[in-house]
């Protein structure tokens, strides 16, 4: 069992930044897939990005690209999210997720965390 723990949240306004960090324990995280989902008032889970076991593989979703960058420390069991030039439209909760597969659908994942939120002001 993976347990994950999301934290990093906040009120910020459009523009700005945050880093989220999805704390793991139970076990190691070095052989998922760890993903980051969201889900915003009234809609559903999408995906935002993803990274590979290793590290070396990252990919995010179109609409996040250039702005938000997904990265992970094996040693301290831990990944990240860093937000940049956040907008309005990126207020939601953020899941982070660990899988064994290389996927952006929220099913192929086993393990998920509670969730943060997230809100950017006009």
């Amino acid at each position: 069992q993976v347990q994950l723990v999301e934290s990093g949240g906040g009120l910020v306004q459009a523009g700005g930044s945050l880093r989220l960090s999805c704390a793991a324990s139970g076990r190691t995280i070095s052989s998922y897939v760890m993903g980051w989902f969201r889900r915003a008032p009234g809609k559903e889970r999408e995906f935002v990005a993803a990274i590979s076991s290793s590290g070396g593989s990252t990919y995010a979703e179109d609409s996040v690209k250039g702005r938000f960058t997904v990265s992970r420390d094996n040693a301290k069991n831990t990944v990240y999210l860093q937000m940049n030039s956040l907008k309005p439209e990126d207020t939601a909760v953020y899941y982070c997720a660990a899988g064994m597969t290389w996927a952006t659908m929220a099913r192929t994942y086993a393990y998920w965390g509670q969730g943060t939120q997230v809100t950017v002001s006009p």
